[in-house]
């Protein structure tokens, strides 16, 4: 049975599994469905339309599943579907599509601290960690294993790749390809070596994604031509091929890089 504080809010049409805690002053609203061993701490909030997996820790004054800030929005059925075993921490917000039958879903084992925010449409992957503060915007999309360090800002539609990193106080409006480490604005750097390392790429893994980095980003040439010369010329490993496929696919363009004369896709 769900052990639910009396001092909790909990509506009768939410679905709680076994092993779920509902703690002193939470609110769970109607048309909410929590995983088993799921735990919402004292004084968070979820929200209707949320789906939360199995595993999951809501802290204190985590708001999760609340209505999108979004001035056109008028009340429809929308939805937060979330996975397993996140952690999210005090203050951590998240938004429910904008739209009649939206989504803003969220994959498993992640780790969100706090203050961080995940705006409504937002579609968020696997093992990726958000630092305080973090805040993106609505509709972004991010992959697996990345890091958003303390304070970084996202644009709206942006795309960030898999094993990519932010870095504190980092903004961007592009898109930020996997792989790579953002500074400043709009700006890569070099390669998440130790992220891979850290991930069980060998070194030979690492050199063919260094290479088609130093190709696309520093070498001066135009980005198509970049591309071309990185798949007719350089190891096409996965990886690579992941890289090439996540920049062609860009519609807001890439974040920019050291010679890069165009960061647009032609």
């Amino acid at each position: 049975m769900p052990k639910i504080h009396p001092t909790a809010t909990v509506d009768p049409a939410a679905q709680l599994a076994e092993n779920v805690e509902i703690g002193p002053h939470a609110f769970v609203d109607a048309n909410v469905a929590i995983g088993e061993g799921t735990v919402v701490m004292h004084g968070a909030h979820i929200g209707r339309g949320t789906t939360l997996g199995r595993g999951n820790r809501i802290f204190p004054g985590a708001v999760i599943g609340q209505v999108p800030q979004d001035i056109g929005f008028q009340g429809e059925d929308s939805f937060t579907i979330i996975g397993d075993n996140n952690t999210m921490r005090e203050g951590f917000t998240v938004n429910r599509g904008h739209r009649l039958n939206t989504v803003t879903r969220i994959g498993s084992n992640n780790y969100f601290m706090i203050n961080s925010h995940i705006a409504h449409d937002c579609q968020i992957g696997d093992f990726n960690i958000f630092a305080n503060g973090a805040l993106i915007a609505g509709h972004v999309e991010v992959g697996n294993r990345a890091i958003l360090s303390g304070n970084v800002l996202v644009h709206q539609f942006v795309r960030i790749g898999s094993f990519a990193l932010m870095r504190g106080g980092a903004r961007i409006s592009k898109d930020l390809p996997p792989f790579c480490i953002c500074d400043g604005g709009n700006w890569a750097r070099a390669i998440n070596v130790i992220g891979l390392r850290r991930n069980n790429y060998d070194a030979a893994r690492i050199r063919a994604i260094k290479e088609a980095f130093k190709a696309i980003f520093r070498s001066g040439m135009r980005l198509s031509v970049a591309l071309d010369h990185v798949q007719n010329h350089l190891q096409a490993t996965e990886d690579v091929q992941k890289l090439v496929d996540f920049i062609r696919a860009s519609k807001r363009g890439i974040v920019k890089g050291r010679n890069t004369l165009e960061v647009e896709n032609d």
